[in-house]
């Protein structure tokens, strides 16, 4: 069994109440988290998140503000337009599609679009950094690239690492390494 699937199919689903749940709940644990670090003592916050997980992150730096820094590998601004158009998600699409259509995803799913954020994502306090997959077939690149184009229109400068690779291919060397670093080197910086 494919851990990634599995996983990432218990919270992306055809049934798009139990998605936007399964966000939520996933969205609101990385926030207890980042309570209980601060009350631990720890100032300096980051999240990172990988596909699925890089829109988890990106919506909880976009609602906490302890978020310093955000890395989002393979991510993108609609959840609904990923699903309509990434390979991976053909099978869900076709579970709604003679019923709901994209513009109806759009509306449904509206809460987990990251670029509806892009305001509190371009806050001055928090350093966003993008990885993301010229040859991604799952989140395909121009998903990515309109997500990016609405932060820099809201002012943000956010790190921006292009691979030439495809979305499961990242983990790969030489990809994997130049993401690694590319990240590394956000998360090391200091306030």
């Amino acid at each position: 069994m494919n851990l990634h699937r599995f996983r990432s199919g218990q919270v992306l689903s055809s049934n798009l109440g139990r998605t936007i749940q399964s966000v939520r709940k996933a969205v609101l644990d990385g926030r207890k988290l980042i309570r209980a670090l601060k009350t631990e003592g720890y100032q300096d916050i980051s999240v990172l998140g990988m596909s699925l997980g890089s829109w988890v992150a990106g919506l909880i730096a976009a609602h906490d503000p302890a978020v310093r820094r955000a890395a989002l590998l393979l991510s993108a601004g609609s959840l609904a337009d990923m699903v309509w158009t990434g390979r991976a998600t053909r099978h869900i699409r076709a579970s709604f599609e003679a019923d709901v259509g994209l513009a109806d995803l759009r509306r449904a799913w509206a809460p987990l679009n990251l670029e509806n954020y892009a305001d509190k994502l371009a806050r001055t306090d928090l350093d966003p950094h993008f990885v993301f997959a010229t040859r991604d077939t799952v989140v395909i690149p121009e998903l990515s690239r309109q997500l990016i184009a609405k932060l820099k229109t809201a002012g943000a400068a956010p790190g921006i690492l292009e691979l030439n690779c495809g979305h499961y291919s990242l983990s790969l060397p030489p990809y994997v390494i130049r993401a690694g670093l590319s990240v590394s080197r956000l998360l090391s910086r200091s306030e």
